[in-house]
């Protein structure tokens, strides 16, 4: 399955484009191997401990929520719980409405993403626009992200600059830094304009009621400075018991997303405009969103709500480096997603329940992954319950006959002494089932087999029979 996502994805991908992808995601890994070795004797302990902590909090959620709303009410937050994503749009909206406001900024939010909030807000006749560089770009192309941490890695500038001069933001220019002067000047109008910041939450401290973003833009910040209404949408997963957790939470997340010690921004938002406090906001709204995220939590795959959306798994796998993140179909591609999309389908995993097979298992993600998630065990159970249910695996044919061929030796020998013959024939067109269409999305290696059981019968004989 990882093969067939493989072909049929990267045919459909520029040249240019599997390039930036590959470059990209290979750079960043090796940062994050320099970096973590560089700065800590046994990082792989912090890993390890990292993910205690998230096994922890998710074990004591309800506690842990419970801490978090009553500290948050007390610095001036209003808490919110949304089940589905309905509710969280609803819930969005309802506070807006409630304000009288008709524009809003974003920053960057895999929540909203999950629960399609622009479009929602777009249908209520609110503008909501992206101030994140890549999302904006990503919304005016009517795109979605293919990275977790880099929303337009499947772009060029090139691309972008043609963007841009289609939205009417200046004349195609693909310098960088055009790019980017361009995108300043619009979006600092944007931020005036509205009357409301919508954000997601990388954490939320249990103890103090801190809300922590981090961006390498600042964007946040400037979503927040003039707007009168802050609005946060939380996974129930982003809880940490204390701000002490957060001290290593921060470093890896850092080095593990961009290769650097620190992100550029981190926030600590210790809630709305108050007497001790006159900037800021005059109302911040929390929405804690379940989305099915309680059934994640009851399941035997639970571990995956440690994630703490670094997109480290996304650089070092290479599946994803191979297809982009497009292939995966779902708001969260690479092997983070390949566990985390099905789970979140609900009645619809079977639709997304051929993602568990998209990847090697080479354990890469699982080395990687700063919270120490075990992502193959986890894209096995996957799998074992898309067999349990008896999903079929788009384009794989039964595997009956493969296990009568490799169970019977006589048969096996018969097969590799006429495998050479397969390079001169028209598999394609062989009237065996299934194999037509199975052959359509791959392209099989030269054949290079039937040698190893002459040279293992030579080497037995020149050994007297006790070859070593």
């Amino acid at each position: 399955m990882a093969k067939q996502l493989i072909d049929t994805y990267v045919a459909e991908l520029p040249p240019t484009v599997q390039k930036a992808v590959h470059q990209s995601t290979a750079a960043t890994t090796e940062k994050r191997y320099q970096l973590l070795g560089d700065d800590y004797a046994d990082s792989d302990g912090l890993r390890k401990l990292a993910g205690a902590i998230r096994q922890h909090t998710l074990e004591y959620l309800d506690t842990y929520l419970a801490q978090a709303e009553e500290s948050l009410t007390a610095r001036g937050a209003k808490v919110h719980y949304a089940v589905t994503a309905e509710d969280a749009c609803q819930a969005v909206t309802g506070i807006l409405q409630a304000a009288g406001i008709t524009k809003v900024v974003k920053s960057k939010s895999m929540v909203t993403e999950e629960i399609h909030l622009n479009d929602y807000l777009a249908n209520q006749g609110i503008e909501s626009i992206e101030s994140d560089l890549g999302e904006y770009i990503v919304q005016i192309d009517g795109d979605h992200p293919s990275h977790i941490v880099r929303p337009i890695i499947h772009k060029t500038r090139g691309d972008i600059a043609r963007s841009f001069e289609r939205e009417g933001l200046g004349d195609y220019n693909d310098d960088p830094e055009t790019i980017t002067r361009r995108a300043r000047k619009f979006m600092r109008g944007k931020y005036l304009e509205a009357g409301a910041g919508i954000t997601g939450a990388n954490f939320v401290t249990a103890d103090t009621g801190r809300l922590v973003l981090v961006t390498n833009e600042g964007n946040s910040r400037f979503c927040l400075a003039p707007a009168k209404v802050h609005i946060a949408l939380v996974g129930i997963e982003k809880v940490v018991p204390s701000d002490a957790d957060l001290s290593l939470l921060l470093n890896l997340l850092g080095r593990s997303a961009t290769g650097q010690q620190l992100t550029v921004y981190t926030e600590f938002i210790n809630g709305p405009r108050r007497a001790d406090r006159p900037s800021g906001p005059e109302q911040m709204h929390v929405i804690f969103v379940d989305n099915r995220r309680t059934e994640v939590l009851a399941s035997d795959c639970k571990e995956i709500l440690r994630c703490i959306r670094c997109g480290a798994c996304l650089n070092v796998c290479p599946v994803y480096r191979q297809a982009s993140g497009h292939a995966y179909r779902s708001v969260y591609p690479g092997p983070v997603g390949a566990v985390l999309s099905p789970l979140l389908a609900g009645d619809k995993f079977k639709e997304l329940a051929d993602l568990p097979k998209a990847s090697s298992l080479c354990g890469a993600c699982n080395e990687v992954c700063p919270v120490d998630i075990p992502i193959p065990d986890l894209l096995l159970r996957l799998r074992n319950r898309a067999h349990q249910e008896h999903v079929p695996s788009p384009g794989t044919p039964p595997m009956a006959g493969f296990a009568l061929l490799g169970s019977h030796p006589l048969i096996w020998r018969s097969a590799m002494t006429f495998g050479a013959a397969k390079d001169y024939l028209p598999l394609d067109r062989l009237p065996v089932p299934y194999l037509g269409a199975w052959l359509k999305t791959r392209t099989l290696p030269k054949w290079r087999g039937g040698k190893f059981r002459s040279w293992m019968k030579s080497r037995h004989g020149r050994n007297g029979g006790g070859g070593k």
